[in-house]
């Protein structure tokens, strides 16, 4: 990204600390941002970034001691409208808009225009200017008087970056702002974030994708545990220097060779499924088989996973376990045949956020420990002692909030808590989003283990990497179809050109 800095610092936060009830969860963090600069904030789920950012944005207050200083001034954030107040806005990993109301509404909450009788609002001016926000994103597809609660995932993320750029702000935070967007939304919001650095709008961006922060920063702090590892500029550091500052340690192999023995025989056959988003899809998984599923955003593949696990309807066609029909009316029926599925949306579908660890990794087992009214805590233990473990979740505790985890930390929560079904069927959607790269090697690991151990798993992500490196067999879809089937064997290999060309709508 072409870099126009001034010489004096926006911002700069200096000897921060964070302290919650049992955990210090940030350590004297310098971070010193300069306008028109865009800092990468990179580090594992769990190294304090999000903590710092809500500290910035006055969600959270730091503990006694610390300086904030904007433009040489020392101020107090104490709040949201502090942080507004001083130009900041941030654009929060998890959604947070309001579902029953429109993009228009969303986009000015808080800031709402007023008509000529002071009382009443514009809402014809408010829809006009939204549009103008929108179109300058490049986003035609989302109209001003949509009902949020209607968009898809993607598309609300948008809503969530329009409403940070809509109003002039001296600094802008994103966390994961491109989780859920296709590289042609990612393009577009470069392109803006372009526009915003030549206006001297300082950037902080957050991500764990590598290729996104070399492509468009100017610097890059690293966080480990709560404490400042380095800040340097982006041309000094390479993805493994990164790595190694990430996570303490060197990691090789971030994709282990597919060692898994597959079946001869289906354990799943869907045959001619049809709703009002899946047309005529066909398909069979076999026994300790990882199968993925790719395409653009919007192809149909969550809606798959739904209808097999019996969230949607079906309109027609069958579903086969080991060769018998079966009829997945709900959820529970799917997991009485063996089904788990972990959703794309962590903290809205996966998890319960003001209960407890233990709560959520047995919630989908209470009869294996509860019998009448009788509860065995030893048995309901063991269940999260083996999970927690197994899955190296970093707690404080098993009856600490899951709200308080970071985002990779949830994820382990929410994958052991369907792996305590004793699944023969395993259904990952989005697996990997929004978590750090060492998070993600214990899940890519945990697939294989999985697989080896006989489990068959359904891998459904939007990183063409992760599918073609993980599975032994990926479907492609478009717009609601299955287009191209692509296997990885010792002859040749799945090609990123070979996934795109299907998901474009080339093929069947």
């Amino acid at each position: 990204m072409e870099t126009k800095i001034t010489n004096t610092y926006f911002l700069e936060m200096l000897s921060i600390n964070k302290t919650f009830p049992g955990a210090k969860v940030l350590k004297n963090i310098d971070l010193k941002i300069k306008s028109g600069e865009v800092r990468a904030l990179i580090g594992e789920n769990g190294a304090g970034k999000s903590t710092l950012i809500k500290i910035l944005g006055g969600i959270y207050t730091k503990d006694p001691g610390g300086e904030i200083i904007i433009n040489g001034n020392p101020v107090d954030i104490n709040s949201v409208h502090d942080a507004k107040k001083y130009g900041i806005g941030i654009i929060h990993q998890e959604i947070c808009l309001a579902e029953n109301m429109t993009v228009a509404d969303n986009l000015f909450m808080g800031d709402e225009l007023s008509g000529k009788i002071k009382c009443f609002l514009d809402d014809k001016e408010m829809v006009k200017q939204a549009q103008k926000t929108l179109q300058s994103l490049g986003i035609n597809d989302i109209d001003p008087q949509d009902k949020v609660g209607d968009l898809s995932l993607a598309k609300q993320q948008l809503v969530e970056i329009c409403r940070a750029i809509r109003t002039e702000k001296k600094l802008i935070v994103m966390d994961e702002p491109t989780s859920s967007l296709t590289n042609t939304e990612i393009d577009q919001l470069f392109l803006q974030l372009e526009k915003l650095k030549k206006a001297n709008i300082a950037i902080i961006y957050i991500s764990h994708r590598m290729d996104e922060i070399f492509r468009i920063s100017d610097s890059i702090t690293v966080l480990r545990d709560g404490e400042l590892v380095k800040t340097d500029l982006a041309t000094n550091l390479t993805q493994d220097k990164i790595i190694s500052m990430m996570v303490g340690r060197e990691i090789s192999g971030i994709y282990s060779p597919i060692t898994n023995t597959i079946s001869n025989e289906d354990c799943l056959s869907v045959k001619h499924l049809n709703n009002k988003k899946l047309k005529d899809i066909c398909f069979s998984l076999k026994r300790g088989e990882i199968l993925g599923f790719s395409g653009l955003v919007g192809a149909g593949r969550t809606e798959l996973a739904r209808a097999i696990f019996g969230i949607d309807k079906v309109d027609s066609g069958e579903i086969l376990l080991n060769g018998e029909h079966v009829n997945i009316q709900n959820v529970w029926d799917a997991i009485q045949h063996g089904l788990a599925y972990v959703p794309e949306s962590r903290r809205t579908e996966g998890l319960f956020l003001i209960h407890s660890i233990k709560f959520n990794i047995t919630i989908s087992v209470l009869e294996k420990f509860i019998r009448f009214i009788r509860l065995n805590k030893k048995k309901e233990n063991k269940i999260v002692d083996h999970y927690k473990n197994a899955l190296a979740v970093k707690m404080t505790n098993e009856d600490q909030l899951v709200k308080l985890l970071s985002g990779g930390n949830q994820q382990k929560v929410v994958i052991s808590k369907w792996l305590a079904t004793n699944p023969s069927i395993l259904i990952l959607d989005e697996p990997t989003r929004g978590i750090d790269i060492g998070a993600k090697v214990e899940i890519y690991h945990l697939i294989n283990r999985l697989a080896q151990e006989g489990v068959s798993v359904i891998l459904i992500s939007s990183e063409i990497e992760e599918v073609i490196n993980l599975c032994n067999r990926v479907l492609v879809m478009y717009e609601g179809k299955i287009t191209g089937e692509l296997h990885n064997n010792n002859s040749s290999r799945i090609s990123q050109e070979q996934v795109m060309k299907y998901a474009s709508g080339g093929g069947k």
